[in-house]
């Protein structure tokens, strides 16, 4: 798939419909609409981003930035872009936000068996740091934990 024209931009709650559909379409266990309301109006440490192109919300992500250390809860894209450098550009916006707020390093899970992801990290200067045993509760698959600091980080 080709490089597509992407817009990212702050996530508001006018874009959960969207959202949703994204999630729903990457996660065998999708967040609730709940779960996004309380982060984008209660929860003063997350800050989340969309990707849209043509004004449609394509992708997503999210990260908890609590003082110097910041962490991806989750990122997904539409499975009908993937390959499109879409996932690439929300984690690059969100390495700088996360930079933005004060964070010296960020982390994330990722499942042990998602190759792909664990490719676009490593790419991004991601190191594996550990593994949390049964971490998914859908079918109990392990997690990867990456990380990297972000004092060399600019976009």
């Amino acid at each position: 798939m080709a490089e597509l024209q992407v817009n990212i931009r702050p996530m508001e709650e006018t874009d959960l419909d969207a959202v949703l559909k994204v999630e729903r379409d990457a996660f065998q266990s999708p967040w609730q609409r709940e779960t996004f309301q309380k982060e984008l109006n209660e929860n003063h440490f997350a800050h989340y981003l969309v990707a849209e192109t043509n004004e449609e919300v394509i992708g997503y992500c999210g990260v908890w930035v609590v003082l110097d250390d910041a962490h991806i809860t989750n990122i997904a894209i539409l499975s009908s872009m993937r390959g499109a450098k879409v996932g690439a550009a929300l984690l690059a916006k969100s390495l700088t936000m996360a930079k933005t707020y004060g964070a010296r390093q960020l982390s994330l899970e990722c499942r042990v068996s998602n190759q792909a992801a664990q490719a676009l990290y490593k790419k991004f200067g991601f190191v594996e740091g550990g593994l949390r045993k049964n971490y998914y509760r859908d079918n109990h698959e392990d997690a990867l934990v990456m990380w990297r600091k972000l004092d060399d980080w600019d976009e």
